[in-house]
Order: structure tokens, then C-alpha cells, then sequence
């Protein structure tokens, strides 16, 4: 595998950023759903009326410019490592999805998402095998889960517990991909902590979250155990000793209000783009490349939410409300 020098990959990026929609994504939100979707089009966005003509195909966009996204990844990733945190996940989340989708006798294709770094006929090969050996080769931490929800399976095993066990081996991969790049391990750490923070408040009690817990973060379970005292401002003193404050701040507020921690959410879905958004100027090595592809990835995102949210009928206010600027 060739990889080319950040110098150069730093020169293309100048080139295609130019692309970004930026502020557009603001705009959008003002506009009715034909009219952005126009919008989209004159950009070119996912190819412009070339990939499709009526907004109720918004989709076909989106789909297109993640197939761009994943294309620019394979091709320009600094090293494996950084391919393998964009890309890899998407292996688990598959196989996943192939073998639930065997074990009840039903089609995964809906249950799918784009391919990571093994292809899809590769896994639902070695899921209709009931054989892992050849996914072991390529990565041992899925191979592994594979064979353990494969063989689960035909014990009872539940949904429930087969996400967990896919999920714990896909950080337990990531964690391995990135303990040479600093800056990636920095960004993974605190998306366990995140994620094991929200798990705690999704979960009745302090021993069925420790059984969910995730390794790797900077927190312990210990500290998360707090979540559940009835007072929370024991809870908040010592998550002030944290950088996590405010984010459980807002997840005791959706408690109170018998709501989803939409906010805290939002925040996890938006930490890696923001955190090399703050230091815009200070950006070096492989740090371009990421922030360029996570920029692009929450444009993404936000493009689904707002013509879907425009579709719906939603106000400019509701669809603002629910993407990430």
C-alpha cells in the first residue's frame, strides 16, 4: 500500500475544501425543501443533478458524497492507522448485522452500512460457514466476536448482549490501531468516556452499567457509579474535576425532564470535528487530513438532518436545533 507524503495530501485538501458547503449548511435550514435542495444541486453536492433530480432523492446525494468521503480515506490516509479509525468500525458494525440477520432468517441488506477495510462478501461468506479463520486473518478482534456471537447465538443469546460484545471488540481494535498516534488515542479516550457516561444514564442501575462498560477511557467505573447516587451534586463536584462537567451536566438536565440526552449526544456525534476545529490554525502532520474528513463527514450528516427536518414540515428553529454547526 502506497502512502503519500502529508505535504502533498495537505495540497489536494486545499483543492477539494473549496467544496465544503460552510455557511451553505446554515442557509439551508432557512430554505424550504425544494429550494435547498436546489441549492444542493448548484454546489454540486454528491454530484448535482447528475445523481438525482427530485428532493425526495436527497438520500442519493448523501450517499454519493460518503462514497467520495470513503474514497479520499483509502486513498490519501497518512498511515493504516488512520484508515483503520475512519474506516475499521464499520467491519463490526456488519458483521454485526450478518449474522443477526442469519441467526433469524432474514435479508441483512437493510441492516447494512457502507464497507469498511473487508469487504461484505468476505464476512457474510464466513458468517454462512459458520468459519471465521479468514476474518482472523485480516482482523483478530473481529474474527474473535464473530465466533463468540456465532456460537452465542445457539445458546440465547440477546441483541442486547450481542452489541455489547461487537462494541467492546471494536474499541478494543481501535484502541490497538491507535496506540502509536497520540492525538487519535487523546480522541478515542474521551468518546469511551462520553459513550460510558450515556450509557449510565440509559441504564436502570450502577451494576447493569458496569456490565456495559467500556475500557480505555479515562474514567472508571468507580467514578461513573456516581451517576447514580440520588444526590447529583456529589456527582457533579467530582465530574468537575473532569472535562466532562458540562456534558453530565446536560445529561442530569434530560433526566429531569424525562427526556433523551439529545445535547450530550450531539456533542459526542460532533468531538472529533470540533476538537481540530479549535485549533484550526495549529493543525500539523495527519491533523489536516482528519479535520478535513470530519468536516466533511458532519456536512454529511447535517444535509440528512435539515431536508429531512424541511420534508417534515419542521421550522427553522427545529431544524437548527437538531444539526451540528
Amino acid at each position: 500500500m502506497v502512502y503519500y507524503d502529508t505535504t502533498y495530501t495537505n495540497g489536494v485538501i486545499a483543492v477539494r475544501e473549496k467544496k465544503l458547503l460552510k455557511d451553505k449548511v446554515s442557509r439551508l435550514c432557512e430554505l424550504g425543501a425544494e429550494e435547498g435542495f436546489r441549492m444542493l444541486l448548484d454546489n454540486g453536492f454528491g454530484g448535482g443533478a447528475e445523481t438525482a433530480t427530485s428532493v425526495h432523492d436527497y438520500e442519493k446525494l448523501i450517499v454519493a458524497e460518503e462514497n467520495a468521503v470513503d474514497g479520499f480515506i483509502r486513498e490519501y490516509a497518512p498511515t493504516a492507522a488512520e484508515k483503520g479509525y475512519l474506516l475499521g468500525g464499520r467491519d463490526f458494525h456488519n458483521a454485526k448485522a450478518l449474522l443477526k440477520a442469519a441467526h433469524l432468517g432474514r435479508i441483512a441488506e437493510g441492516m447494512l452500512t457502507s464497507e469498511g477495510l473487508i469487504s461484505i462478501e468476505l464476512i457474510a461468506d464466513c458468517v454462512k460457514k459458520g468459519d471465521f479463520s479468514e476474518i482472523k486473518k485480516l482482523n483478530a478482534y473481529l474474527g474473535t466476536a464473530c465466533e463468540e456471537v456465532f456460537a452465542g447465538l445457539q445458546d440465547g443469546l440477546t441483541g442486547a448482549e450481542v452489541g455489547e460484545i461487537f462494541e467492546k471488540a471494536q474499541y478494543e481494535y481501535l484502541f490497538s490501531v491507535v496506540k502509536k498516534k497520540p492525538v487519535l488515542k487523546k480522541l478515542l479516550s474521551a468518546k469511551v468516556d462520553m459513550t460510558n457516561i450515556l450509557t449510565a444514564f440509559r441504564c436502570i442501575d450502577a451494576d447493569i452499567a458496569r456490565k456495559k462498560y467500556l475500557s480505555g477511557g479515562n474514567l472508571g467505573a468507580e467514578t461513573l457509579d456516581l451517576l447514580f447516587l440520588p444526590d447529583k451534586e456529589t456527582a457533579l463536584e467530582e465530574f468537575g474535576k473532569t472535562q466532562y462537567k458540562g456534558f453530565v451536566d446536560l445529561c442530569f438536565s434530560a433526566r429531569e425532564e424525562r427526556k433523551p440526552c439529545t445535547e450530550a449526544e450531539k456533542i459526542l456525534g460532533g468531538y472529533e470535528q470540533e476538537y481540530f476545529a479549535d485549533r484550526k490554525y495549529e493543525l500539523s502532520k495527519n491533523e489536516p487530513f482528519l479535520y478535513y474528513v470530519f468536516r466533511r463527514r458532519q456536512e454529511n450528516a447535517n444535509v440528512r438532518i435539515a431536508i429531512g427536518c424541511l420534508l417534515a414540515g419542521l421550522s427553522e428553529l427545529e431544524t437548527r436545533k437538531r444539526i451540528r454547526l
